[in-house]
């Protein structure tokens, strides 16, 4: 009940929780600094998928199929990139090294995710700045494709950053989208990726898919939760990363929330 609790708080106060998840991934950087732990997203698992991977990603596996999924629905070779909410910046490290793009930036609203990001990473064309994704730090017409990962949820305005999307991206260029919503805002959301200038050409409820791997990932999630100083966070931690028993596992699974995959063009 506090979950759904948080959530209708959430959808009458945006900018509270804009601000409540600027400071979380701030707090969580802060706290949880090991290079080692890249990704924060739910995961993908799909028997359509058998990725070739380095064995230094095998680990992240699943959390790599979620941004294959989502990045590979066009192709990126040689297009210049960015991916709004960078997190810890393994999903754009992946993008880089195995979609072949010419440039890679990211831009996330935590500093700390930011600085994290930045030591962590090391190539000529790959970036991390600090940025709004209502008011990105970018001239008109500069990428060929945005992507966002699970990333959305925590805005205060979709339209605004949709409008951003359209504003960054070049004249038919592509928005690459995955993210989780309560089930009776999933039409809501899907007329928005198909409007004003974003045409929305394909989309996939893949709820079952997020709900798979995350049981997978429960076992490695929870010994690296357990090494987290305080009790109370590691539930906390539990509960954010979806782990087998969780209440955020419990609401997929339940179909209160729902989670879709999609792309869109920029008709402008």
């Amino acid at each position: 009940m506090m979950y759904k609790i948080v959530f209708y708080i959430f959808d009458f106060f945006p900018k509270l929780k804009k601000w409540f998840w600027k400071r979380w991934y701030t707090v969580l950087a802060l706290k949880v600094s090991n290079p080692d732990f890249k990704f924060m997203n739910y995961g993908y698992s799909s028997s359509e998928l058998n990725l070739n991977l380095n064995p230094e990603d095998e680990k992240d596996r699943y959390s790599i199929q979620l941004y294959h999924h989502v990045a590979s629905q066009i192709d990126l070779k040689e297009l210049k990139v960015l991916e709004v909410g960078s997190g810890r910046g393994g999903g754009a490290s992946y993008i880089l090294n195995y979609l072949n793009p010419s440039e890679m930036q990211g831009i996330d609203i935590s500093p700390s995710a930011i600085t994290l990001c930045n030591k962590i990473y090391n190539y000529d064309n790959l970036t991390f700045k600090l940025g709004d994704s209502e008011k990105m730090p970018f001239k008109d017409n500069t990428f060929d494709a945005v992507i966002n990962v699970e990333s959305s949820h925590c805005y205060a305005s979709m339209d605004k950053f949709l409008q951003e999307v359209k504003r960054v991206l070049k004249p038919r260029g592509y928005f690459l989208f995955c993210d989780l919503r309560k089930k009776d805002y999933i039409e809501e959301l899907l007329n928005q990726l198909n409007a004003d200038g974003l045409r929305l050409i394909s989309n996939r409820n893949i709820t079952s898919n997020i709900i798979k791997a995350s049981i997978l990932m429960s076992k490695d999630r929870k010994k690296a939760i357990n090494k987290v100083r305080f009790s109370w966070f590691r539930k906390i931690l539990e509960s954010f990363a979806a782990v087998e028993g969780s209440k955020t596992q419990q609401l997929f699974i339940s179909n209160h929330l729902k989670y879709i995959s999609a792309y869109c063009q920029n008709d402008k």
